[in-house]
């Protein structure tokens, strides 16, 4: 099947004025479609509003996608760009789709259709932490959300230690905004003070906070993170 159709990759902002990151020629490509694969509608909305798109809605799909449900309306929706010749994009909450978020659905669907993909740049709240942490950019392993409940969290703590010690591969993790605050108690807690942690919080924001120390200084004070997206990262004091 030759490729007639292209799903854009769209990034969204981490929570700063758009014109700081987001490159324009985005508003560009966002102003040629009239469907989206979006996690939250309403601020799907506000954001392509805040970018300068100026489609009206009502003539506009938005495709919810719900990580609680298998979303089997995706290739129906995807095969129906391909019978229109029809582009769409994929829109995460927050910095680059399909990480930690459930848009690689989407994207790997395309691909078995045969749909083209094309990923536009923009900000990511994981490699920025990455860079700015001082730790290992080569070789480096993503956790996503660690479990909620305290035990299989200390649990999934203790591997990625052991990870981070044997290889010395950067450990990056993050949680709900809410509870970051006892996820660095539980941290300074189950860790060894040896280890490195890394604390970058409201990345690219005016109060964004950035800081690597040893588990053991860290100990030492107290930070309040709580309601702020943040990204942890972890490795041994190479």
């Amino acid at each position: 099947m030759v490729n007639v159709s292209t799903l854009f990759l769209l990034p969204c902002s981490l929570g700063e004025d758009v014109t700081f990151t987001i490159p324009s020629y985005i508003t560009t490509i966002a102003n040629t479609l009239d469907v989206f694969f979006v996690e939250n509608e309403r601020s799907a909305r506000r954001y392509l509003r805040a970018i300068g798109y100026t489609k009206s809605f009502d003539e506009v799909q938005l495709f919810l996608l719900d990580k609680h449900s298998k979303n089997t309306f995706i290739k129906t929706a995807l095969q129906d760009l391909l019978m229109h010749k029809k582009n769409a994009g994929v829109l995460s909450e927050a910095g680059l789709p399909c990480i930690a978020d459930p848009g690689n659905e989407v994207v790997k669907i395309a691909h078995q259709l045969k749909i083209k993909v094309d990923p536009l740049v923009g900000p990511s709240s994981i490699i920025l932490a990455l860079i700015s942490s001082g730790m290992n950019g080569q070789s480096f392993t993503f956790h996503g959300y660690l479990p909620v409940d305290t035990e299989p969290q200390k649990k999934k703590l203790k591997e990625i230690e052991l990870l981070a010690i044997k290889t010395g591969y950067t450990q990056l993790f993050m949680e709900t905004p809410y509870r970051n605050n006892k996820l660095v108690d539980t941290i300074i807690q189950c860790c060894s003070p040896e280890l490195l942690l890394s604390v970058a919080c409201d990345i690219t924001l005016p109060t964004q906070y950035i800081c690597t120390q040893s588990i053991a200084q860290w100990k030492k004070e107290k930070i309040d993170i709580h309601k702020r997206p943040a990204i942890f990262s972890i490795n041994r004091n190479q």
